[in-house]
């Protein structure tokens, strides 16, 4: 356990939260979210977490661990077709996970996925917040309409709203 890494996290708060995705870009994210799920049967949800507190950052949680965490806890695995997305942002560490259900899993595979969060994490680290998370919306959709088409009338099963933890 680093001391660098829990300062880190003491010190963030839903301030800086606030500060990389202001309520103008909360509102784009959903609209990107729902733009995206108009072209597939996928359902994709994003979470920023300011930082790690209590006992997930003394035992040096990962955030590939809090992110699955994360999943369960939404039930985005619950999806009909088993091909739901989460895109999750540790921002105290700027890190970005990407979880998804078997059903898409088989057919992107780790090093897809591993692509969109070095490329997300790119932008942040420019401070391009807002940009990276439409960036990352847009290259998931790519996949999800790739392997689940939009077929007529779709069922929203998951909130598009992000949500901030």
């Amino acid at each position: 356990m680093s001391l660098k890494r829990i300062s880190k996290h003491l010190l963030s708060n839903r301030a800086r939260v606030r500060k990389a995705f202001p309520p103008k870009a909360m509102a784009a994210i959903e609209r990107a979210i729902k733009a995206s799920e108009a072209l597939h049967a996928g359902q994709v949800r994003f979470v920023v977490e300011g930082a790690l507190d209590g006992a997930p950052l003394f035992r040096n949680q990962a955030a590939r661990e809090r992110a699955i965490d994360v999943f369960a806890q939404l039930r985005i695995w619950d999806t009909e077709h088993n091909n739901g997305v989460l895109i999750y942002l540790l921002l105290a560490d700027r890190d970005v996970e990407i979880v998804v259900d078997r059903g898409i899993d088989r057919h992107v595979g780790i090093a897809g996925w591993e692509t969109i969060c070095q490329m997300m994490e790119a932008h942040f680290r420019a401070g391009r917040f807002e940009q990276g998370v439409i960036a990352g919306i847009e290259a998931v959709t790519l996949h999800l309409a790739q392997h689940f088409p939009e077929h007529g009338a779709a069922v929203n099963e998951l909130p598009d709203a992000p949500v901030v933890l």
